[in-house]
């Protein structure tokens, strides 16, 4: 899945008392883990928090796009980068979902959510949220030719 809205970032998102104890509900660290990202669009680097940083396998909070994404599926790269880059360039919203694959049995889904604002001035910024399923997927079988 790979989506980008340009919408009216004049609406945001509003939380509600009767949403539960946190913003995706009070039962939803039993079925997975979140954290929020944020993007500096005037230097290019996303900072991560702990959780998203080990997961995507980095030693640095702070890195770029394309450090972030060498965990992910071969094929959904070119997809996460466009929706990056359409929303680097206008308030836009947008979510992904692809697959961390570190070695060849670790291979953990992840989602993201975010949003790009800021373009009044010769800057820009981007807010995000990870989440991360509590499970993880099978290890990719190969098939060799017989």
């Amino acid at each position: 899945m790979f989506k980008i809205a340009n919408a009216d970032l004049a609406t945001t998102f509003r939380v509600s008392e009767q949403d539960g104890d946190g913003l995706l509900g009070q039962h939803a660290c039993r079925f997975g883990l979140s954290e929020d990202w944020t993007g500096d669009l005037t230097n290019g680097l996303l900072k991560l928090g702990n959780h998203a940083k080990t997961l995507h396998g980095l030693e640095n909070h702070e890195c770029g796009l394309l450090t972030v994404m060498r965990c992910y599926e071969p094929g959904d790269r070119g997809h996460i980068l466009r929706l990056f880059e359409q929303a680097a360039t206008q308030p836009s919203r947008f979510c992904y979902s692809t697959t961390i694959v570190s070695g060849s049995q670790h291979r953990q889904p992840v989602f993201c959510i975010g949003e790009s604002s800021g373009f009044e001035g010769s800057s820009g910024n981007m807010v995000g949220l990870f989440i991360f399923p509590r499970f993880q997927l099978p290890p990719t079988v190969s098939v060799l030719p017989v």
